[in-house]
C-alpha cells in the first residue's frame, strides 16, 4: 500500500471508532516498528498485505475499525528471541486506544482480536475470523510470494541450526494442512484455500 492508502486506512479506523483525530506520530511509531532490522517477514511487506486483503474484505466485519487496528499492532512488537509478542502487541494496542479516547470496549475487544493472532485456538465471532484469514492469507498467495515468504520466515530464524529450525517448520505447515479449513470466511476460503493447501504440501514435501 502506498503511505497515503496506509493513513486513510488509519484513520478510518479511528474515526470508526468515533476518535475525530488520529495520532499520526503513533502511526509512524508502528510503521517504524515493522521496519526493524531483525525482521524478514514481519515487516511493512506483510502489514500492507493485511490491510490491502482488509480493505477488499471489510464489509464482512462487524467492526471494521477494531479489524484495522487490530491488523495495525498486531506484529507490533516482534523480538525473535522471545515467546510473548503477541501479548505484548496486544496490551500496547489496548493502551494506545486508551490514550487516545477510544472506548474501552473496544480496546478490551482489539486486545482479544491481537491475542488470536497467536493461531492456538480457533477463532470466535466475524471479526476474529476475518482477521485470522487475513493473518494467514499468506499460505494461498501466489506461488512466488508463497516461497518469498517462506524464505523470509527461515531468514528471521537463521539463528536456530538448520537440523532444529526446519523440522518445526515443517510441523507448524503440517498443523495448518490438517485443519478441516485453513480459512473460515466463506469468500477467502474460495479465494486461498486450494492454493494455500498445494503451496503447504509443496514446502512441507521439499523439506522432507
Amino acid at each position: 500500500m502506498t503511505p497515503e492508502a496506509l493513513l486513510a486506512n488509519w484513520n478510518a479506523a479511528w474515526h470508526a471508532l468515533g476518535v475525530a483525530s488520529a495520532d499520526e506520530a503513533l502511526c509512524i511509531e508502528l510503521q517504524r516498528r515493522y521496519c526493524e532490522p531483525q525482521r524478514r517477514y514481519h515487516t511493512m511487506q506483510h502489514l500492507g498485505e493485511c490491510l490491502a486483503w482488509f480493505e477488499q474484505q471489510k464489509d464482512l466485519a462487524e467492526r471494521p475499525g477494531e479489524v484495522a487496528l487490530a491488523l495495525w499492532f498486531h506484529d507490533a512488537i516482534y523480538d525473535v528471541h522471545a515467546h510473548d509478542n503477541e501479548a505484548r502487541s496486544a496490551d500496547w494496542a489496548r493502551s494506545a486506544m486508551l490514550e487516545q479516547g477510544a472506548p474501552k470496549e473496544a480496546a478490551e475487544r482489539v486486545h482479544a482480536l491481537v491475542m488470536a493472532t497467536r493461531h492456538n485456538a480457533v477463532p470466535e465471532g466475524r471479526d476474529a475470523e476475518l482477521l485470522i484469514d487475513i493473518d494467514l492469507s499468506i499460505l494461498g498467495a501466489e506461488r512466488a510470494r508463497f516461497d518469498e515468504y517462506e524464505r523470509q520466515v527461515h531468514a528471521e530464524y537463521a539463528f536456530v541450526p538448520d537440523e532444529i529450525r526446519r523440522p518445526r517448520r515443517r510441523e507448524i505447515l503440517q498443523r495448518f494442512l490438517e485443519r478441516e479449513a485453513i480459512y473460515t470466511t466463506p469468500q477467502m476460503h474460495a479465494l486461498l484455500e486450494a492454493r494455500a493447501r498445494a503451496n503447504l504440501a509443496r514446502s512441507i514435501a521439499a523439506a522432507a
